[in-house]
């Protein structure tokens, strides 16, 4: 049974193989049958039954020195087949690649080393910003504790209420009440005010059986 294959799938394969052979050097690729079908190689085919689809010229070969690096291959290369001028555009060519490939690495590299920098310096302003949050937030902490020690400091030193008990002494004598003597004193200012005596304070001593004595 004979198996055909689409020329589009044909063409895909013989893609693939060019891009193979790049990677390793400029090669011819032929069309080959094989069994019932037809297989694409860069070797010529058995018997001379095959086709050539795509023969590599200087230029490609030239090239595929020059990318791999072996600038000396590709000169020798050219100066064998009096391909000199050939040679030197294609050089030149490389050289251009090379130095926009280099530009673009460096370009790369600073782009990395500015993100980089200011990566670090958002890190610094985070952190100076966050130290002066919590400065901030003890300056306020730190007023509003003088701010109650102040209230607290008024209250001790306010004069407190003096109550006098019954105990300590009689208050201002009413008209017609008798002194300590039995006297009436009629005539005595009603605005006069007897001085308050002190409390007069006993020390008590402890007795047996639960008793104290004052």
């Amino acid at each position: 049974m004979n198996t055909s294959y689409p020329s589009g799938w044909v063409v895909a394969v013989a893609i693939t193989l060019l891009g193979v052979a790049s990677t390793a050097a400029a090669q011819n690729i032929y069309k080959c049958p094989f069994g019932k079908g037809v297989e694409y190689t860069d070797r010529p085919c058995p018997g001379h039954t095959g086709k050539l689809i795509h023969q590599a010229d200087d230029t490609e070969i030239i090239d595929q020195y020059l990318d791999l690096g072996r600038i000396d291959a590709a000169e020798r290369y050219a100066a064998s087949r009096n391909l000199m001028g050939l040679y030197h555009s294609r050089l030149a060519v490389y050289q251009r690649r090379q130095q926009v490939r280099q530009q673009r690495q460096l370009a790369d590299a600073k782009a990395e080393q500015a993100q980089s920098v200011q990566a670090v310096r958002d890190a610094k302003q985070q952190a100076l910003a966050d130290q002066q949050a919590r400065q901030a937030r003890l300056l306020a902490e730190n007023d509003v504790l003088r701010e109650q020690n102040a209230h607290y400091r008024d209250a001790l030193n306010r004069p407190g209420y003096n109550y006098v008990p019954n105990y300590w002494g009689a208050g201002r004598q009413r008209r017609g009440e008798r002194d300590g003597d039995g006297r009436h004193h009629h005539d005595r200012d009603d605005h006069h005010v007897k001085p308050i005596d002190k409390p007069v304070f006993h020390p008590c001593q402890q007795l047996a059986g639960g008793r104290v004595k004052c």
